[in-house]
């Protein structure tokens, strides 16, 4: 569940959606600093990476594609283990993710490929469709007070829920509150 600052039961709502109430979410910025916090990000970084996503979604399925955005997200760590995937599994899993009506089967497939846990694939949904997803990351997490090692499919549904109450509640895309989440915990000092 996810507890805002102001509202506590939406966070017992959303733990009830998410069917677990093991999380908590806790928005640690206050509100009004997101806009201060998205002007401050970087937004060039992104570019290469929604250029590339906007690509795979309009049916250019190829590693190339996929390569730009596992480097934006892991700053190239892991890129041998991508590379093991052939071009047809990857061909496979974009064209399958871009279609998944749910978000689980589109997460679940991109996990199928060798070197991309859900972190990476929340990034490589979030390419593609920004409107939709968004990225899970220690950054992220850290500005809702929260710690995990390695989430699990579950922990992202969960989280994106609390991520799209938070954007709606505040009247930002998620893209901007996932770069604001990202910029107050870099400010923090917290490196990786």
């Amino acid at each position: 569940m996810w507890i805002g600052k102001e509202d506590s039961q939406l966070g017992r709502d959303l733990s009830a959606r998410a069917g677990t109430d093991s999380t908590r979410f806790e928005l640690k910025i206050d509100p009004s600093e997101i806009p201060d916090l998205v002007g401050r990000y970087c937004r060039k970084l992104d570019d290469p990476a929604l250029e590339a996503g906007s690509r795979i979604k309009g049916g250019e399925f190829s590693r190339a594609n996929l390569k730009i955005i596992f480097k934006w997200k892991t700053n190239g760590r892991g890129i041998r283990r991508l590379c093991a995937n052939t071009d047809e599994q990857i061909v496979d899993a974009l064209q399958l993710a871009t279609r998944a009506k749910t978000e689980r089967s589109a997460i679940a497939v991109l996990v199928g490929l060798y070197g991309v846990a859900v972190p990476v694939a929340s990034a490589i949904l979030t390419a593609i469709d920004p409107e939709r997803y968004t990225i899970i990351d220690f950054r992220a997490l850290e500005a809702l007070g929260v710690r995990v090692p390695t989430p699990s499919i579950d922990f992202y549904l969960e989280y994106i829920a609390c991520c799209r109450d938070l954007a709606s509640r505040y009247g930002v895309s998620l893209r901007d509150l996932d770069r604001a989440l990202w910029q107050w915990s870099k400010e923090r000092g917290r490196s990786g």
